[in-house]
């Protein structure tokens, strides 16, 4: 009878702890405005993000003068690209490094080379970005073959 009480107890701590939210950066609640994907591309083109990026199904223009290697953003995915993690991305890009890189061509260290843009980028102008960026992201379920064995 004893256990069974402090397991009562302990579940019940247990339960109102998983209420509170201690962490002080949590992201808990935290949501930008939509963008505009038309205004996106503008403000993509005008920061010169397609400097390295190129984006699957938009014909960017060339910045004269800068070779590649370019970043390729959108295409097929096996999840979804969400609206977090892009924005994460862009405002804090050495948080995740991309992978499918060699590591030098894209960081020096574990820093990012990619500008951070969040001293003259507005939140109008990285909303739209996002906003652009989630329309050329395409799921596809990753095709998945069992295999099977002869029966006797």
């Amino acid at each position: 009878m004893k256990n069974l009480i402090r397991l009562l107890v302990i579940g019940l701590g247990l339960v109102l702890l998983s209420g509170c939210n201690g962490d002080p950066r949590s992201a808990r609640g935290f949501r930008l405005p939509d963008g505009d994907a038309e205004a996106g591309l503008e403000a993509f083109i005008d920061m010169e993000c397609n400097q390295c990026h190129t984006v699957r199904g938009e014909e960017l223009p060339i910045i004269p003068g800068q070779d590649p290697p370019y970043f390729e953003l959108g295409g097929e995915v096996t999840r979804v690209k969400t609206y977090g993690e892009l924005v994460t991305s862009i405002i804090n890009p050495s948080h995740k490094l991309a992978t499918g890189y060699a590591k030098e061509v894209i960081a020096v260290g574990d820093e990012s080379k990619m500008e951070v843009y969040n001293e003259f980028m507005t939140v109008q102008q990285l909303t739209d970005i996002v906003m652009f960026l989630q329309t050329h992201y395409d799921v596809r379920i990753p095709e998945h073959r069992y295999p099977t064995y002869p029966y006797p």
